[in-house]
């Protein structure tokens, strides 16, 4: 259940209703709006929301149907915004995650960091484990890798997002990487998402290839419940009948989404096409269905990427895309976040 307090309750009072939640056996996770105290109380115990409403300090008392509590748009209304460093992500700036979809050696890295940083973008992606469907395909340099994308990103000021692949690799991770991202293979990975939840740094979520939006919102619960409220949520394409495209990338779920959760939202048309030339038209749909960011693959030379390059944008043509979606951004009463490049 959701308890919203009013705007003049005081610590005492607030602090009285989380002990007599705590009492019963509820888990509280506190939200502070922009006016009102909203503590979120997660548990199957069976309470009477009107012992709640009498207390002093108490302005509604919500049940919460949907299983999802946490990453419910009812327990924070106003949305997460994520801020990292000089980034921010959930907010009026539509953020750029943008690089190669895998590391492939050092040069490949600081050409592909060099010609995204021209164009601002904030964030540059980029895979040093690589979850292959085929045992004998390349499966990433691994730490070497996150070696060469920290490098070639802080030498351009860039953030940088990369898979995760298991719990044991988290500490590595910490080392080299701002937003651990979680794959569409391992959204149902639960073990790894209890432990990705205990620490202090963005989570990007993928949907799974045959997840609804329910799942993966419950995919995000694990993550909140567990104390990381840094999550991001990212539309990748889900299975469909259609063989044409890679995946069906579901543009509806950007706003469906958006309603029922707090949470942002990211897109990636690489993935969720597969086809080079269907990549800039689903990113400018992405963004004029509010989407709160992009994930999209470039690679100086796709002909000869080791994975994934018929669908990753070469930089002129990511650079065409920037400009597309700086006019769409605007229609739609946003703007997109660059950097400036740097000297």
């Amino acid at each position: 259940m959701i308890v919203v307090m009013e705007e003049s309750a005081s610590e005492i009072q607030i602090d009285a209703v989380v002990h007599r939640l705590k009492k019963v056996g509820f888990d509280i996770h506190r939200s502070r709006g922009e006016r009102l105290t909203i503590l979120g109380a997660v548990g199957s115990h069976d309470m009477d929301p009107r012992d709640l409403e009498l207390m002093e300090g108490v302005h509604e008392v919500v049940r919460i149907s949907a299983p999802y509590k946490l990453a419910s748009r009812a327990f924070k209304p106003e949305g997460t915004v994520i801020r990292i460093k000089d980034v921010t992500i959930g907010a009026n700036e539509i953020v750029m995650m943008a690089g190669p979809c895998t590391i492939e050696n050092q040069d490949q890295v600081e050409a592909v960091a060099e010609a995204v940083a021209a164009q601002g973008v904030q964030v540059m992606r980029g895979g040093a484990f690589k979850p292959r469907t085929s045992p004998y395909s390349f499966q990433g340099l691994g730490e070497q890798g996150l070696r060469f994308i920290r490098d070639a990103a802080d030498r351009h000021g860039l953030l940088v997002v990369s898979e995760v692949m298991e719990s044991s690799q988290i500490p590595m991770f910490l080392r080299y990487v701002d937003i651990l991202q979680v794959g569409a293979r391992n959204m149902q990975n639960f073990n790894l998402l209890r432990d990705l939840s205990r620490i202090d740094r963005p989570v990007l979520l993928k949907r799974g290839p045959a997840a609804t939006i329910e799942e993966t919102l419950l995919s995000a619960e694990y993550l909140l419940a567990g104390g990381n409220h840094q999550v991001i949520i990212c539309e990748r394409g889900i299975r469909t009948f259609e063989t044409y495209t890679r995946n069906t990338l579901d543009i509806s779920a950007i706003p469906v989404i958006k309603k029922l959760s707090h949470l942002p939202v990211v897109v990636d048309p690489s993935h969720g096409t597969g086809r080079r030339d269907k990549v800039p038209p689903m990113a400018r749909a992405a963004v004029a269905a509010g989407a709160d960011g992009l994930l999209i693959e470039v690679h100086n030379e796709p002909e000869k990427a080791l994975c994934d390059g018929a669908q990753s944008l070469l930089p002129d043509q990511f650079a065409r895309l920037m400009e597309q979606l700086g006019l769409i951004a605007s229609a739609v009463d946003r703007r997109m976040a660059v950097r400036a490049p740097r000297a």
